[in-house]
């Protein structure tokens, strides 16, 4: 369980601060589940270390550790860790913010804003506006404001047919068959298949795999494991033709994913 901390760590107690943005610290152990739930407030969600994977009703969400995601407020998420988390959460009044995302989003964390988010998890939870928790809380909002959204989300069919494939290929994403292999298994035409991706996940079939495949490499890699390894069991030939398509997906190189023990070893 998260260990026990001076600072609360009770979501409860963030709600209804006198602030725009009050600051939570928290540790999880890998593997920890935290189950659907919602708060009134919106959250951003930021690991120092470890990968965290968000769902919704509709969406899945990888969040590696150079990101944060933006839930608005009354938003039903579960999370889920992947290796040792020390999360940081941000939570956040959207009525009296400058900007927030509209949506739930994954964002960039700039090495500014991610020192901000530590500095104001260190000052007191409630503060005044002309404090020094005040004054990093002010250039926060500004940072998530030009906060660059990350397309890291896995969207889930609703389709009978598109279910059949999916789970699928969640369940082994180096499975290299094409679209018209998948016919069989989906009861339904090449054709069919392909304008069901595009309507009911917004992308068709390779696009989403590669997607999928990723989310699945990230949490690999965050649990350790090699990245000559992981290419393979993600259907890549070779550690360099995986770090490619990684790095163009995805923003930057799959080493930035490997915890530092791992890195250092």
């Amino acid at each position: 369980m998260p260990p026990a901390q001076n600072r609360s760590t009770d979501p409860r107690d963030f709600q209804h601060l006198p602030q725009t943005i009050g600051a939570m610290s928290k540790a999880f152990d890998d593997g920890w589940e935290i189950p659907l739930h919602h708060h009134s407030r919106d959250q951003l969600l930021f690991a120092r270390r470890g990968v965290m994977r968000l769902r919704t009703e509709r969406l899945a969400w990888i969040v590696p550790g150079n990101s944060a995601v933006y839930i608005p407020g009354g938003t039903r998420h579960a999370v889920s860790m992947h290796g040792d988390v020390d999360m940081r959460t941000l939570y956040i009044d959207g009525q009296s913010a400058r900007s927030t995302p509209p949506v739930l989003t994954v964002v960039s964390v700039s090495s500014l804003l991610g020192e901000l988010i530590l500095a104001l998890s260190e000052e007191p939870v409630r503060y005044a506006p002309d404090s020094r928790a005040g004054k990093i809380a002010a250039l926060i909002e500004v940072e998530i404001a030009s906060a660059a959204p990350l397309a890291l989300n896995v969207p889930l069919p609703t389709d009978a047919r598109l279910q059949r494939v999916c789970a699928e290929l969640l369940a082994n994403p180096s499975d290299p068959r094409s679209l018209g292999a998948w016919s069989e298994t989906a009861g339904a035409s090449p054709r069919t298949l392909a304008r069901l991706f595009e309507r009911d996940l917004g992308m068709g079939f390779s696009q989403w795999r590669q997607r999928m495949r990723f989310q699945n490499a990230l949490e690999s890699l965050a649990g350790g494991e090699p990245i000559s390894a992981v290419a393979r069991k993600h259907g890549y030939r070779s550690p360099s033709a995986f770090t490619a398509a990684f790095r163009k997906a995805m923003g930057f190189a799959p080493s930035k994913a490997v915890p530092e023990h791992h890195a250092r070893g």
